[in-house]
């Protein structure tokens, strides 16, 4: 197998544009948090002693989380900076 093919298989794997579609920055978003809100109520768990506490600490934070990256995600989509232009 050649470098190149080798490059241009890679290349498929990892190539998009650099401007997320919605659709794929909710799906990252959504992925991220509740993996997020798993660790975040084990902590709280860990330190304020009770589950009922912790769940809806892990909840509350994770809400507010998740709309910030999603907005943060967004406001990216629109900045061209660093982004090579392609031809």
């Amino acid at each position: 197998m050649s470098l190149w093919t080798v490059w241009r298989r890679m290349s498929s794997l990892i190539s998009r544009s650099a401007l997320h579609a919605r659709k794929r920055a909710l799906a990252k978003t959504l992925c991220y948090r509740a993996l997020m809100v798993v660790i975040t109520v084990l902590v709280a768990w860990a330190v304020v002693g009770d589950v009922s506490d912790a769940v809806n600490i892990g909840l509350v934070a994770n809400v507010v989380k998740t709309i910030t990256y999603y907005a943060y995600e967004r406001l990216w989509d629109h900045v061209t900076w660093g982004v090579a232009e392609t031809v």
